[in-house]
């Protein structure tokens, strides 16, 4: 279900114009959903940040998204490597956030998707999102763990992705 915002806007001489607009984000520290008109905080061009947690930026979703409450969130760069590490995170692969942040995700997380292919790289090179992607996750300081992960490319300037793995039962 999609939660969308109507806007009224009335200009002179142009009558009412009727515009929904749908603006969902998601914070990848602690997994906060919002619905928001704008993408930016106030009358700055800055990335909106978590309202709960504080966190510096959130990410749009195209639908609505609910997490799992053992989800674990990887915040990435363009490039695929690890810029934050949010909630669950630690708890499903053992690292902390030193040991993983500036590495590529695949690696240090040791993904092995069942489906082969890479879809890390398929999110960042094409923008698209990769949902339910079976996976196993390798993590340097754990055992292994069998994981759905969700991908959303960030659909601004800078690029990268949010990378949520979901652990199997």
């Amino acid at each position: 279900m999609h939660r969308r915002t109507k806007v009224l806007l009335i200009r002179p001489g142009y009558g009412r114009v009727l515009h929904t607009m749908a603006h969902l984000f998601i914070c990848p520290n602690c997994g906060k959903r919002t619905a928001a008109t704008e993408r930016t905080a106030g009358f700055r061009n800055i990335p909106k940040g978590c309202s709960q947690c504080g966190f510096g930026f959130l990410f749009e979703l195209l639908d609505d998204y609910y997490p799992a409450p053992t989800a674990a969130f990887f915040a990435c760069d363009a490039e695929g490597r690890i810029i934050a590490c949010g909630r669950g995170s630690k708890e499903l692969t053992g690292l902390s956030d030193e040991k993983v942040i500036g590495r590529d995700a695949t690696e240090v997380l040791g993904l092995e998707f069942e489906e082969g292919g890479d879809p890390v790289a398929t999110a960042l090179e094409w923008g698209v999102r990769q949902l339910g992607k079976r996976v196993v996750v390798h993590a340097e300081d754990d055992l292994p763990t069998t994981a759905v992960a969700d991908l959303f490319p960030a659909y601004d300037d800078d690029g990268g992705l949010l990378l949520v793995l979901t652990p199997s039962k």
